[in-house]
Protein backbone atom coordinates (compact mmCIF):
# COMPACT_ATOMS: atom_id res chain seq x y z
CA UNK A 1 0.00 0.00 0.00
CA UNK A 2 3.02 2.26 0.27
CA UNK A 3 4.15 1.72 -3.32
CA UNK A 4 4.21 5.09 -5.05
CA UNK A 5 1.97 3.99 -7.94
CA UNK A 6 -0.62 2.72 -5.46
CA UNK A 7 -0.34 6.00 -3.55
CA UNK A 8 -0.82 8.09 -6.70
CA UNK A 9 -3.91 6.12 -7.71
CA UNK A 10 -5.27 6.36 -4.16
CA UNK A 11 -4.82 10.14 -4.18
CA UNK A 12 -6.51 10.58 -7.53
CA UNK A 13 -9.62 8.79 -6.28
CA UNK A 14 -9.59 10.70 -2.97
CA UNK A 15 -9.29 14.00 -4.87
CA UNK A 16 -12.38 13.05 -6.86
CA UNK A 17 -14.43 12.49 -3.69
CA UNK A 18 -14.46 8.69 -3.68
CA UNK A 19 -14.44 6.80 -0.38
CA UNK A 20 -11.06 5.18 -0.96
CA UNK A 21 -9.08 2.40 0.69
CA UNK A 22 -5.59 1.07 0.03
CA UNK A 23 -4.28 -1.89 1.97
CA UNK A 24 -1.47 -4.42 2.09
CA UNK A 25 -2.11 -7.98 1.08
CA UNK A 26 -1.37 -10.65 3.67
CA UNK A 27 2.30 -10.92 4.50
CA UNK A 28 3.19 -7.50 3.06
CA UNK A 29 4.49 -4.78 5.35
CA UNK A 30 3.11 -5.28 8.84
CA UNK A 31 0.08 -7.29 7.76
CA UNK A 32 -0.39 -10.78 9.15
CA UNK A 33 -0.24 -14.00 7.21
CA UNK A 34 1.85 -15.05 4.27
CA UNK A 35 1.55 -14.94 0.48
CA UNK A 36 -1.25 -17.25 -0.71
CA UNK A 37 -0.71 -17.10 -4.50
CA UNK A 38 -3.83 -15.01 -5.03
CA UNK A 39 -6.41 -17.11 -3.20
CA UNK A 40 -6.16 -15.48 0.22
CA UNK A 41 -5.36 -12.10 -1.32
CA UNK A 42 -8.66 -12.16 -3.22
CA UNK A 43 -10.42 -12.93 0.06
CA UNK A 44 -8.57 -9.99 1.65
CA UNK A 45 -9.67 -7.65 -1.16
CA UNK A 46 -13.30 -8.79 -0.86
CA UNK A 47 -13.24 -8.25 2.91
CA UNK A 48 -11.73 -4.79 2.41
CA UNK A 49 -14.45 -3.87 -0.10
CA UNK A 50 -17.14 -5.18 2.27
CA UNK A 51 -15.74 -2.99 5.03
CA UNK A 52 -15.65 0.16 2.86
CA UNK A 53 -19.19 -0.46 1.66
CA UNK A 54 -20.44 -0.98 5.22
CA UNK A 55 -19.14 2.45 6.18
CA UNK A 56 -20.14 4.21 2.95
CA UNK A 57 -23.43 2.58 2.02
CA UNK A 58 -24.44 5.80 0.26
CA UNK A 59 -21.70 5.44 -2.38
CA UNK A 60 -23.19 5.60 -5.87
CA UNK A 61 -20.46 3.73 -7.72
CA UNK A 62 -17.69 1.30 -6.94
CA UNK A 63 -14.40 1.18 -8.82
CA UNK A 64 -11.39 -1.08 -8.46
CA UNK A 65 -7.80 -0.12 -9.22
CA UNK A 66 -4.65 -2.17 -8.97
CA UNK A 67 -1.02 -2.28 -9.99
CA UNK A 68 0.85 -5.43 -11.05
CA UNK A 69 -0.23 -8.31 -8.75
CA UNK A 70 -2.84 -5.95 -7.30
CA UNK A 71 -4.25 -5.55 -10.82
CA UNK A 72 -4.71 -9.33 -11.03
CA UNK A 73 -6.54 -9.41 -7.70
CA UNK A 74 -8.60 -6.37 -8.68
CA UNK A 75 -9.72 -8.04 -11.89
CA UNK A 76 -10.64 -11.22 -10.00
CA UNK A 77 -12.67 -9.13 -7.53
CA UNK A 78 -14.36 -7.39 -10.45
CA UNK A 79 -15.69 -10.77 -11.60
CA UNK A 80 -17.26 -11.48 -8.21
CA UNK A 81 -18.79 -8.10 -7.44
CA UNK A 82 -21.47 -6.82 -9.84
CA UNK A 83 -21.52 -3.40 -8.17
CA UNK A 84 -18.07 -2.56 -9.57
CA UNK A 85 -18.66 -0.14 -12.45
CA UNK A 86 -15.12 0.49 -13.66
CA UNK A 87 -11.52 -0.56 -13.29
CA UNK A 88 -8.01 0.72 -13.67
CA UNK A 89 -5.44 -1.99 -14.20
CA UNK A 90 -1.80 -0.88 -14.33
CA UNK A 91 0.69 -3.47 -15.59
CA UNK A 92 -1.53 -6.53 -15.05
CA UNK A 93 0.77 -9.60 -14.99
CA UNK A 94 -0.74 -11.23 -18.07
CA UNK A 95 2.49 -13.13 -18.79
CA UNK A 96 2.55 -14.68 -15.30
CA UNK A 97 -1.09 -15.50 -14.57
CA UNK A 98 -4.04 -16.79 -16.56
CA UNK A 99 -6.62 -14.04 -17.08
CA UNK A 100 -9.14 -16.31 -18.84
CA UNK A 101 -11.46 -15.80 -15.84
CA UNK A 102 -12.37 -12.45 -17.47
CA UNK A 103 -14.88 -14.09 -19.80
CA UNK A 104 -17.09 -12.24 -19.95
CA UNK A 105 -15.61 -9.13 -18.37
CA UNK A 106 -18.51 -7.36 -16.62
CA UNK A 107 -17.21 -3.79 -16.69
CA UNK A 108 -15.40 -1.28 -18.87
CA UNK A 109 -12.02 -0.02 -17.81
CA UNK A 110 -8.49 0.92 -18.74
CA UNK A 111 -5.32 -1.11 -18.87
CA UNK A 112 -2.08 0.89 -18.70
CA UNK A 113 1.24 -0.67 -19.67
CA UNK A 114 4.82 0.53 -20.06
CA UNK A 115 6.44 -0.23 -23.41
CA UNK A 116 9.81 -0.99 -21.77
CA UNK A 117 8.41 -3.27 -19.05
CA UNK A 118 10.49 -6.43 -18.78
CA UNK A 119 8.54 -7.82 -15.80
CA UNK A 120 5.10 -7.73 -17.39
CA UNK A 121 5.66 -7.95 -21.12
CA UNK A 122 3.73 -5.52 -23.32
CA UNK A 123 2.92 -8.32 -25.79
CA UNK A 124 1.15 -10.39 -23.14
CA UNK A 125 -0.86 -7.36 -22.03
CA UNK A 126 -1.76 -6.58 -25.67
CA UNK A 127 -3.10 -10.14 -26.07
CA UNK A 128 -5.23 -9.64 -22.95
CA UNK A 129 -6.55 -6.31 -24.26
CA UNK A 130 -7.32 -7.83 -27.67
CA UNK A 131 -9.22 -10.70 -26.05
CA UNK A 132 -11.23 -8.38 -23.80
CA UNK A 133 -12.08 -6.07 -26.70
CA UNK A 134 -13.94 -8.91 -28.46
CA UNK A 135 -16.55 -8.90 -25.71
CA UNK A 136 -19.80 -7.02 -26.14
CA UNK A 137 -21.23 -4.35 -23.86
CA UNK A 138 -17.87 -3.21 -22.47
CA UNK A 139 -15.15 -0.87 -23.67
CA UNK A 140 -11.52 -1.53 -22.88
CA UNK A 141 -9.14 1.39 -23.16
CA UNK A 142 -5.45 0.61 -23.45
CA UNK A 143 -2.70 3.16 -22.99
CA UNK A 144 0.93 2.31 -23.53
CA UNK A 145 3.41 4.62 -21.85
CA UNK A 146 6.53 5.00 -24.02
CA UNK A 147 9.86 4.16 -22.33
CA UNK A 148 8.12 3.17 -19.08
CA UNK A 149 9.48 0.16 -17.23
CA UNK A 150 7.46 -1.84 -14.72
CA UNK A 151 7.98 0.75 -11.99
CA UNK A 152 7.28 3.82 -14.17
CA UNK A 153 10.42 5.36 -12.65
CA UNK A 154 10.66 8.38 -14.95
CA UNK A 155 7.16 8.13 -16.46
CA UNK A 156 4.87 8.07 -13.43
CA UNK A 157 3.46 11.50 -14.34
CA UNK A 158 2.56 10.29 -17.82
CA UNK A 159 1.03 7.11 -16.41
CA UNK A 160 -1.09 9.14 -13.99
CA UNK A 161 -2.13 11.52 -16.80
CA UNK A 162 -3.48 8.47 -18.59
CA UNK A 163 -5.40 7.37 -15.47
CA UNK A 164 -6.73 10.87 -14.80
CA UNK A 165 -7.79 11.42 -18.42
CA UNK A 166 -9.65 8.13 -18.36
CA UNK A 167 -11.42 9.01 -15.11
CA UNK A 168 -12.30 12.47 -16.47
CA UNK A 169 -13.92 10.80 -19.46
CA UNK A 170 -15.73 8.06 -17.52
CA UNK A 171 -16.99 10.32 -14.77
CA UNK A 172 -18.29 13.00 -17.13
CA UNK A 173 -22.10 13.26 -17.02
CA UNK A 174 -22.37 12.72 -20.79
CA UNK A 175 -20.06 9.68 -20.95
CA UNK A 176 -21.63 6.99 -23.13
CA UNK A 177 -19.77 4.20 -21.30
CA UNK A 178 -21.66 3.00 -18.26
Amino acid sequence: MNDRITQFMYKTFVNRGFATLRFNFRGVGRSQGSFDNGIGELSDAAAALDWVQSIHAEAQTTWIAGYSFGALIGMQLLMRRPEIRGFISVSPPANMYDFSFLAPCPSSGIIVQGTADTVVTPGAVQKLVDKLRTQKHITIHHDEIPRANHFYEAEVDEMMRSVDNYLDMRLAPDCPIK
